[in-house]
């Protein structure tokens, strides 16, 4: 199950040859227009792919954005029967210009004040109601700060799995970095750790991130800490052991979405019952892989194997 602030990626790609004469900035004569599912959404594209079945738990606007949110996971064979759309709320979209492979600028549509109390109950109830009824084998959080998830519902979620013993795993962002108490994995990335715990951490120094774990794992008591390392790769830790896994020499052409694949192989991995150095080595290769491609997508099961064999 996947729960979790979605948005729509859309790409504006086309030629940039001039400049415009009514303002210093250059005029992109656009050729295509593409659209891919993400967030929460290429997180379950990225499970669908990896072979297993997602429930995805979001919320949408009643607006063209969500529409075509909608009509895209259908056609990724994605059940959208969990996406409750919120009237006269708008859908997260970000929108890239690109030129000849650079990426010129981003343009951000979205809402991100907290939902109403009885928007908040709707969903609650509806999300909690599924994971009684659905019992997922893994439960992912996927917070990108966009209104959806609240102290109180990220408490009832993390209850409830405590008590079915359906393990967790969290992709945070800064606003609610501290409510996830007592999950299964928490995933945040290095620059999100150092926003959270107030002190530069030098990764270069043996000890400094296994110091910041303990930090981390005072507070939150979580099981496992994954801690995406950029290109100096993973740490993993379960309290008992932890790993450092270097990431792979790659040709990087684009780093979005790659940590929406890490929490994905990761839950995944949870669901197998894999230890957390395969847990970590699996994840950092699939984050890895998909930074090698232009744009959001997501890694097929195939394309794992592939590179596991390597």
């Amino acid at each position: 199950m996947v729960i979790g602030d979605a948005m729509l990626d859309a790409y504006w790609i086309g030629k940039a040859n001039r400049i415009s004469p009514e303002a210093p900035v250059a005029v992109l004569e656009v050729s295509e227009k593409s659209y891919k599912p993400g967030g929460a959404a290429n997180v379950a594209l990225n499970i669908k792919t990896l072979g297993a079945e997602p429930l995805l738990f979001t919320i949408l606007g009643n607006d063209d954005a969500g529409n075509k949110m909608i009509e895209i996971l259908k056609k990724e064979g994605i059940k959208t029967n969990h996406c409750q759309i919120i009237k006269n709320r708008i859908s997260t979209i970000k929108t890239r210009v690109i030129s000849q492979s650079h990426h010129m600028l981003r343009i951000d549509e979205e809402q991100t004040d907290e939902l109403k109390t009885k928007e908040k109950n709707v969903l609650q109830k509806h999300i909690l109601k599924g994971i009684t009824t659905l019992k997922p084998q893994a439960i992912i959080i996927e917070d990108y700060d966009k209104g959806m998830l609240c102290p109180s519902l990220i408490e009832a979620i993390i209850d409830l799995a405590l008590k079915l013993k359906i393990p967790i795993a969290v992709d945070p962002k800064h606003k609610n970095f501290w409510c996830y108490m007592n999950v299964t994995l928490f995933k945040p990335n290095l620059r999100e750790l150092i926003e959270a715990i107030g002190k530069s951490i030098d990764i270069k120094e043996e000890n400094a991130i296994v110091l910041a774990d303990a930090f981390l794992r005072k507070k939150l008591n979580n099981q496992i800490t994954l801690i995406t390392l950029s290109e100096a790769g993973v740490f993993v830790s379960d309290n008992k052991l932890n790993y450092k896994i270097p990431a792979h020499l790659r040709n990087i052409a684009d780093v979005s979405g790659a940590g929406d694949t890490v929490i994905s192989v990761a839950a995944l991995c949870l669901a197998a019952k894999a230890n957390i150095k395969k847990l970590a080595a699996l994840s950092n290769l699939a984050g890895g892989l998909v930074c090698e491609k232009r744009g959001v997508v997501p890694i097929t099961k195939q394309q794992l194997l592939n590179e596991c064999v390597k």
